[in-house]
This record gives structure tokens, C-alpha cells and sequence, in this order.
């Protein structure tokens, strides 16, 4: 392929498809349509390794790294995940295990470090055709007439130089090049959330063949992980309201430890460990953008939207939505009418998938969530259904979805019950049910 750059002065430098991200999502749409035949440029700000938080991957991502051709060297970097606890009362623990979904799957994912598994993403592309760049930041994108990007600058170890892509893929994650530039950006009003996260060694694992699993804890002000991955490291991170988050003045790792330290079970893991890595902090942490494309455009993975990681969807919903993606871009570029019709329906394939994760981590701190999950029944197949959700499987899976509306009227009913006898509690407190049952009586 010819690698050539130009200078800012020059032509732009023609391609067929510009990616801008070489994250996950942005490596994967790289291969597959290298593969296809098309000319692709993919420009990544920083150089591999680099950090990046979301080391848990689902059962969902084998079957695409399987088709990547990377599976097997994802496995040697990462370490085997076969379910996600949720503690219980009493520092129990109810364990969805994959091998439980209501249909047939890989059984396990992986925990990885990302600076690792992005770097092998990358690469991958590299070696598949992919002109993949590293320290090369899009800057600007300069759109035509009729609403498609013209041209797009970007600068690069040897200066500014200029390209003209047929499409543009933004996989910039939380950069959001195209959302914020194009003003789709949004947040979620109906959940904002900050996190806190690093790195720890000598954090006490599960027993068994448990060791691998993520573990999800509550704490009064949200929810926290606890990632186990390779060489006795651990990622630990609290998930919390904005508000809560300014109490930390300035100092993140008090704040996290604090946070960690108010869960007994999670303390007790902690006891004798050591920070490995520097200690990160984010606000604005859930996000959508209005829109996922338009002319010669598309949104991949975090740069469309990204939820709070609860369930660990983030790198298979990029990774998906990119694989998907991939699909559509080779196919509108094939034949060119089609375009619009293939975008608008990969967006509402996209957004269906999404929204089941999102139902669940809108509701999940709740006390009838909570309920609900130290006590999971499999009535019509419905825990299974909740395992494959975590598993990722609600993309063309309707056996697991019409399953998942009927766990949506055992919450109601349950949310029900738990609001009046929260009302009779509160009751009893004030004295007011004593006085009211006397009137009775």
C-alpha cells in the first residue's frame, strides 16, 4: 500500500475509508475492511502501548476475535473470566457463570490489560493492509456541499499533511472528534456517573475457578470492580454520582480507598495490598451522541456512546458496532445508494442492543436490583436470560429478549412490594401505622 504523506500544501492524500482511533473499535473496522480490498488509513494520537481502562471483555468478544484471527493471542495476554459475582448479604457471593446462558456460547471471556490487547488489535490491522499511523491526531474535518467530509487534517511525527477519504469512521472513544465538532454530544440526564480506578497488587482473589471473575460491589454512593488480571494485578475502580465525586478535594487515591475501605468484604480484600499505577479520575462519564452518522460518516463505539461499565459491555459494544460497521461501509461503498439505508439500520440494531444494557444499569443500585439479583429464579428460563444479557448476547437474540421483558414485570412487581413495605416501614417509624390500625380496630 503506499504509506506515502503529504505536507499540509499538497493534495490530500485520497483512501477509501479513514478511521480515526486505534482503539478497539477502530483496529477492528481496519481489518475487516482491509481484508475487503479497500484502502484504509487509520490514525491513532498516541503511540502502543498506551494505558487505557475497561480490562474485562465478554463471552460475546470471542466469537469476534475468533473471526479477527486473534483470539488465541488475546488468550496468552489475559486471563480467564468464566462468570461476574455480585456479593450478597452475610459476604456471600451469587456467581452468574457464563456457562449458563440460554444459548450456546464460549463459556469465558478475558480480563486484560488494555495497553496490551489494543496494541495486538492494532497490529493485527497493520498486518491485514491497514496504512495504521501512531501519533497522528486528526485535527479538523472539513465538510462538502452536501454534508460529506471533504477533507480532514491531521498532524502527524513528520507535520500536517491533509487527506480525502470516500468515508470517515470516528473511533476517537471519549474524544468524540466528529460528535463534539458536529455538536451531537450529550449527556445522559437519566444517569451521570464519575469514576476513580487503579491498579493494585496483593488483592485477594475468589477461590477456585472463580479467581478470574470480575467482582461488582455496591457502596452508598454507587457501585465499584474488582478486575483480577495478569502478574497479581488488580483493577479496582468506584463508579459514583458527580456530587459525591467532589469530595475527594484533590485527593483521588483517599477518595478511592475510602470509598473501597466503606464495603467490608471489598476492605478485606484489600488488606496488605500496594497501588501499582497512577491513579485516574473522570467526570461526564456517561454519554451519548445524538445521532450515530451521516453522509460518508460514521460512529463507532465510545465516540457514539458510552455507558457506565457495569456490565463490562464497553469494549464488546465497540468491538461489535465496528465489526457491524465494517459491514456497512464495504457495502455502501460498493454501491453508493445504498448508503443511508445501511447506516440508518445499522444505528437501530445498535441502539436495540444498547438499550437492554442500559434497562439494567439504570436500576441496578436499587434495593428491588439488588433483591432480585442475591435471589435470581429461572422461571420460563429468565436468570439464564440475565446471564446471556451479561454475557452480551442481545444483539439478534430473540429467545433472550422476550425473556428479559418478563424480567421487566417481575422488577415492576417486585418494585412494587418493595415500595410499600419500604411506606409501612417509615410508617412504623413516625408511630403513624400503630395510630392508623387502632382507628381500625
Amino acid at each position: 500500500m503506499n504509506d506515502a504523506r503529504n505536507s499540509a500544501t499538497d493534495a490530500p492524500v485520497a483512501c477509501d475509508v479513514l478511521i480515526a482511533g486505534g482503539g478497539p473499535a477502530g483496529s477492528t473496522a481496519a481489518t475487516h475492511l482491509a481484508r475487503a480490498g479497500w484502502k484504509v488509513v487509520m490514525l491513532e494520537k498516541a503511540a502502543h502501548p498506551r494505558f487505557h481502562i475497561g480490562e474485562s471483555l465478554l463471552p460475546m468478544n470471542m466469537p469476534i476475535l475468533e473471526r479477527l484471527g486473534v483470539l488465541d493471542r488475546v488468550r496468552a495476554i489475559g486471563v480467564e473470566k468464566r462468570g461476574a459475582d455480585f456479593p450478597t448479604e452475610g459476604g456471600h457471593y451469587n456467581v452468574f457463570h457464563f456457562d449458563r446462558t440460554l444459548r450456546p456460547g464460549t463459556g469465558y471471556a478475558f480480563q486484560v490489560r488494555r495497553e496490551d490487547f489494543d496494541r495486538e488489535l492494532f497490529e493485527h490491522a497493520r498486518a491485514a493492509g491497514a496504512d495504521a499511523r501512531e501519533n497522528t491526531r486528526v485535527t479538523r474535518v472539513e465538510f462538502g456541499d452536501d454534508g460529506r467530509p471533504a477533507v480532514v487534517h491531521a498532524t502527524g511525527p513528520d507535520g500536517a499533511y491533509t487527506l480525502r477519504p470516500r468515508v470517515l469512521l470516528d473511533a476517537t472513544g471519549r474524544d468524540t472528534l466528529l460528535g463534539g465538532a458536529l455538536k451531537l454530544k450529550r449527556k445522559n440526564r437519566r444517569h451521570q456517573s464519575a469514576a476513580v480506578f487503579s491498579h493494585f497488587r496483593g488483592v485477594a482473589r475468589r477461590p477456585g475457578e472463580d479467581a478470574g471473575n470480575i467482582t461488582i460491589y455496591r457502596h452508598a454512593h454507587g457501585w465499584m470492580w474488582f478486575i483480577p488480571m495478569r502478574e497479581d494485578v488488580m483493577s479496582i475502580g468506584v463508579v459514583c454520582s458527580p456530587e459525591y465525586l467532589k469530595e475527594r478535594g484533590g485527593d483521588s487515591e483517599g477518595f478511592l480507598l475510602r470509598t473501597v475501605g466503606s464495603v467490608p468484604e471489598a476492605a478485606e480484600r484489600m488488606a496488605g495490598s500496594e497501588r501499582c499505577g497512577p491513579v485516574h479520575a473522570t467526570g461526564n462519564y456517561t454519554y451519548d451522541c445524538a445521532r450515530m452518522h451521516g453522509p460518508g460518516w460514521l460512529l463507532l463505539g465510545d465516540a457514539y456512546a458510552f455507558v457506565d461499565p457495569m456490565f463490562s459491555s464497553g469494549v464488546f459494544l465497540a468491538m461489535h458496532g465496528a465489526e457491524q460497521g465494517a459491514q456497512a461501509v464495504d457495502a455502501a461503498l460498493r454501491e453508493p445508494a445504498r448508503e443511508a439505508a445501511l447506516f440508518t439500520a445499522l444505528q437501530r440494531s445498535f441502539d436495540a442492543g444498547l438499550d437492554e444494557f442500559k434497562w439494567f444499569i439504570y436500576r441496578f443500585t436499587t434495593p428491588t436490583m439488588k433483591h432480585l439479583f442475591a435471589h435470581p429464579r429461572d422461571f420460563l428460563g429468565v436468570e439464564r436470560a440475565v446471564v446471556s444479557m451479561l454475557a452480551g448476547d442481545v444483539f439478534d437474540a430473540r429467545p433472550v429478549l422476550w425473556r428479559l421483558r418478563i424480567f421487566r414485570v417481575i422488577y415492576a412487581i417486585a418494585a412494587l412490594g418493595t415500595a410499600r413495605d419500604r411506606l409501612l416501614a417509615r410508617l412504623r417509624r413516625r408511630g403513624g401505622l400503630d395510630a392508623a390500625m387502632q382507628d381500625v380496630t
